[in-house]
Order: structure tokens, then sequence, then C-alpha cells
């Protein structure tokens, strides 16, 4: 019997999400192998929508040989070619559907950064994100499952409550929180492990309510650049890199991390050494998404959590 629950998700999507027009092209893009009944349900909507709709699937075990070797004419032209077809398009969906998260474990230092600087950096950052309308999510299967600790039902069941949710109404219920945090100026947090300081003065708030990611459900802003002193120690774990970060913790001072460690303090350096603005904080949001009660390990679901806050080194949007 068919999953409705599909085929309301595929209709935000396509009809909330990238507001699919006719005519528009549109990437319906895999990252592993997962997700082909949610691409097909997608195309086949946004064909009755108009829509000219591709398709594109990355196998991460193909992807790591790849990787072993790394070689930067071959990479930067595996770059070239996807960023010519991003070029294309109008809009773009990305499903995670990975079935080993540690799928990239073991690749060097060298090719990753290759890959970022000759891949992820030309085809999302450059194209897509700049001049797409688009959204990533990830897809129910049993790897999420197990990693949140959940069997194949439970797992589906809260995928479907967090990401299938009424995001209008969500974005009507933020605008106190909005408006609050853009007259806001000192912020001051504490907690185990966490004695933090600083201003989000002039940083304009911004709601994320299912237009880039699903789930969603946040209210970000950033720290003024130097404003932020003091330490963090987060509690839950998250990836990069097929490397699993736990036991963070960051010393702040004058707005730059001075000091980071955690189980993998190498590792976590060489990321925050990554070029200079990596070591300051480009955004602080409040998760807001009901469904989402604890940590799964996934930090598109984890940072939605409701009650909860992150502070995220990287470059801030809307901060000069």
């Amino acid at each position: 019997m068919k999953d409705l629950r599909y085929e309301k998700l595929a209709n935000n999507l396509l009809n909330y999400s990238v507001n699919i027009q006719k005519g528009d092209n549109i990437l319906i893009e895999i990252l592993g192998q997962d997700a082909v009944p949610l691409a097909k349900e997608l195309i086949t909507k946004a064909e009755e929508l108009g829509a000219k709709p591709q398709f594109n699937i990355i196998n991460y075990e193909i992807l790591r040989v790849m990787l072993q070797n790394p070689n930067e004419e071959q990479i930067k032209l595996y770059g070239e070619i996807d960023a010519n077809r991003m070029k294309k398009m109008d809009a773009y969906i990305g499903i995670k559907a990975i079935s080993n998260t540690s799928e990239l474990n073991g690749i060097s230092n060298e090719a990753i950064k290759l890959y970022n600087k000759y891949y992820t950096v030309p085809v999302h950052f450059d194209e897509r994100v700049k001049n797409t309308k688009w959204c990533i999510l990830r897809y129910p299967n049993y790897s999420m499952a197990q990693m949140s600790k959940m069997n194949k039902d439970e797992f589906e069941d809260f995928f479907f409550n967090a990401c299938n949710l009424d995001y209008k109404k969500m974005s009507k219920a933020m605008d106190t929180l909005k408006d609050l945090m853009n007259k806001t100026d000192k912020v001051h947090i504490l907690g185990n492990g966490t004695n933090l300081t600083f201003s989000i003065k002039g940083i304009p708030a911004e709601k994320y309510t299912g237009t880039f990611n699903i789930p969603d459900g946040e209210v970000a802003s950033a720290p003024v650049k130097n404003s932020v002193h003091g330490y963090i120690t987060y509690n839950t774990e998250t990836s990069y890199n097929g490397i699993t970060f736990n036991n963070i913790k960051f010393e702040f001072k004058n707005g730059k991390i001075i000091n980071a460690t955690s189980n993998r303090t190498k590792e976590l350096n060489e990321i925050l050494d990554t070029d200079d603005g990596a070591r300051y904080i480009g955004e602080f949001a409040l998760g807001l998404n009901p469904y989402i009660e604890r940590p799964i390990g996934d930090t598109l679901f984890d940072e939605k959590i409701y009650g909860s806050f992150h502070f995220t080194p990287r470059k801030c949007i809307g901060r000069k």
C-alpha cells in the first residue's frame, strides 16, 4: 500500500520549499541510493506541475574509491561537469540517503580539501546556493534509524512528524521571537561547562521555516564578530567529513576560538584552521521544532531540537 506521507512530503518540497513553477528545470539529487522511492515521487509530481526534472545519484562507495588516490585534475573536471549542469537548474532538491554514514572515513585531508575546493564550492556554494531555489533533507533509511537508536517504524514516524508539519503556521508563530532577537544587544548563556557572553546587536534575525532545510524550525542571528568571550561545551556529537566529534569545547577571546578540544582534537583544529574565518562564530540560533526532542546524531535534525540553541563556527552571511 502506498505511504501517503511520502506524497505529502513531495508536495510540500515542490510547492512550498522550492516553489516550483511551470517550465522550471529542477535537479533531484540523491546522495546514496536508498531514496529512490521519494525521488520517483518528486519527479512524477514535478512533471505534473509542468517542471522539467533531472536526476543524479552520487554513490559514496564509488566516490570513496575516487578520493583514495586523489588527482587534482580529475576532481576539478568532476566539479566542472556538475557545476555546468547546476547552472542550467532553476531549483534543486538534495536527499541524503547514505547506507553507511562512515563511508568516507580514512580519506586523507588532502583529498577532502581538493574535493571541497573543486567540487563542493563551485557546484554548491557558488551555483546551487546563490542561483537556485533549493532544499536539502535526509531519507528515513535503516542507517538513520540505527543512528537515532530507533527501529525503522519508530524512526519513520519521528521523521515524518518533524518534516511534514505546517511550516506556514510555524513561520507566523516565530514572529515574536524574531522581533525580540532584533531588539537584543547582549546575550549571556550559562550551563554545564558553558559561560558565554556576546552581542547580536545590528545582526538581523532570520526565520528558517522549511525553505532550505527539511526538517526545519529555528530563528537565527549571529554574534558581532569580536564580541564573543568565554567558553562553551557542546552536549551533542556531530560528524564532519566522515569523522564523529564529541565532547567539543571552545574557548573564545575577542570573538575568536583560541582553544578547541574534543575526542579528536587534532582533526578538529585542522578544520578550524581551514581559513581565517573558521575560528569565528557565524550563527547563533534557537531550535523550535516541537517534534524533535533529543539529538539523533545528525545536525540537520539536532540543530532544530525544541528548546535548544546552537553556536556554529562558519562564515556569517548576514554580518559585514
